[in-house]
Order: structure tokens, then C-alpha cells, then sequence
């Protein structure tokens, strides 16, 4: 469990949307281990969310389940406000993202893909923070964790690359200004990971596993908790001067030859 060091969660709230597998799962893990009450967030899977906080909760920790649709802006404001008014929020990771890759999504055509990852991962993201930001920056303090993409600045070919370049980058820039708005009460910081094995990666063809290890410095796919680990930095008063910056969680991106 946690220590009073200054990577100590202890008495702080936290939310963690998208939070029902993958890295939004180790995310809440992580914080809840450091002590962090957290809320955990998922759009539509209830049954991992309350396995997670199951989880937390069976580990000593403290843990409730919030589900909530990103895309639907009109129920955002009262989210938040219920949300701040049960428990005013320290940290708020935005790790929720609309999965395109895998089940019947992943047949959708270009055009519906971009609409649900417009709606979810870039919209919700804004608006979301801006809701919580203004409610942090009027305490005077908080910190909001976005979740970019590495490769969305460098560019990737494909239609996912097109994708994931155009939203994740606009989840990025708007990382920087926000970083601004809200300085200096909250810290915004923006963690960009790059071949992490989540479901999508475990039923990759060897085609992927090799250009994820080949993309990698350290020759291997990266795990949720090596996000995880990041983000608990990040959250925590040992990163109180690091604010607006993109923080890669790749291995060392090795560029092809």
C-alpha cells in the first residue's frame, strides 16, 4: 500500500474514464495501490468495470463504478457536476477511447470509425476537461491525464494510422493549450503510448508482433502497466513542475530503416 512519499495518493479521488480493461484497467490499479480513491469509468462494459473495482476494493482499497456514454455531450455537464459534488476530483485521466479495431466496429466503414472516434475519444476528451478543469482550477489545484497516441506526430500509413493520427494528435495539441488555460492551479500532461499488448494486440498476426518489436527500442510490446506506471508519475506531487507536455511510453520508438 501507499507511503507518504511523493509518489503517495493518499487522500486524493480520482477518475479514471475507460477503465473497464486494457490500460484504463491498469491505470486504476495503479492509483488505487497508491492509495488514490478512484472512480472507475466505463461506457458500456459494467462487468469489467465492477470486476476492477472488485478488485480495488479486495485489495484494501476504495473503488465505485460510474457509467456514462462520452459521446452523448449533453449528459457531460451533469456527470461532472455529480461527480464533483459527491467527492471534489484530484486527478482525472482521460483514457476513454471508441474501439475500432476490434469486434463488429471493426467492419465499420472509414467515415462511421472517424465519427465514433471524433465523438468519444476527441470530443469527450475536451469537454470532459474543460468541465473538470474549470471546477480544479477553481479550487486551486488538480491534474488532468490525457491519452495520446506516439505515433500520431510522425504519421503512420493506413487507414488506422489516418485514424488514430487525427484524433489522437487533436487529443495531443489540445493537451498543450489546455496545459495553458488552466496553469497554474492544474497540471495537464498528456501520455502517448505506442505498441501496448491489450486485446488487440494479443490476437494480432505475427505481422504486428514483429513490427512491434521492431518499432521498439527496448525489442518488445509494452504493457498497460508500463502506461500505468507513467501516469501514477504524472499524478503525483513528484511531477509538480512537469505541465503541457506528451510524454511518449514506447520504448524508445525505433524509426524504420
Amino acid at each position: 500500500m501507499a507511503n507518504n512519499s511523493h509518489l503517495s495518493l493518499v487522500g486524493k479521488t480520482a477518475v479514471v474514464t475507460g477503465a473497464s480493461s486494457g490500460i484504463g484497467r491498469a491505470i486504476a490499479l495503479e492509483l488505487a495501490t497508491e492509495g488514490a480513491a478512484c472512480i472507475v469509468h466505463a461506457g458500456s462494459n459494467r462487468q469489467g468495470a465492477d470486476e476492477v473495482a472488485a478488485t480495488i476494493n479486495s485489495r484494501g482499497g476504495k473503488a465505485t463504478v460510474v457509467i456514462f456514454d462520452l459521446s452523448e455531450p449533453g449528459r457531460l455537464t451533469a456527470l461532472v457536476d455529480d461527480l464533483w459534488n459527491t467527492q471534489p476530483i484530484d486527478i482525472w485521466i482521460n483514457n476513454a477511447g471508441a474501439d475500432v479495431l476490434t469486434g463488429p466496429a471493426s467492419k465499420w466503414s472509414f467515415e462511421q470509425k472517424l465519427d465514433r472516434l471524433w465523438k468519444v475519444d476527441v470530443a469527450g476528451t475536451v469537454l470532459l476537461s474543460r468541465l473538470v478543469g474549470d471546477k480544479m482550477k477553481a479550487r486551486g489545484s488538480g491534474v488532468i491525464i490525457n491519452v495520446g497516441w506516439d505515433q500520431a506526430e510522425s504519421g503512420m500509413a493506413g487507414d488506422s494510422g489516418e485514424l488514430f493520427s487525427a484524433t489522437k494528435g487533436a487529443v495531443m495539441a489540445f493537451t498543450r493549450s489546455l496545459a495553458q488555460s488552466l496553469s497554474p492551479q492544474v497540471r495537464v500532461n498528456c501520455v502517448a503510448p505506442g505498441w501496448i499488448k491489450t486485446e488487440w494486440g494479443e490476437g494480432a498476426s505475427q505481422y504486428w508482433h514483429d513490427r512491434a518489436r521492431r518499432e521498439s527500442l527496448m525489442d518488445r510490446w509494452g504493457s498497460p502497466e508500463d502506461v500505468a506506471h507513467v501516469v501514477h508519475f504524472l499524478a503525483a506531487d513528484a511531477a509538480s513542475f512537469i505541465s503541457g507536455h506528451i510524454i511518449p511510453v514506447n520504448g524508445g520508438f525505433r524509426h524504420p530503416s
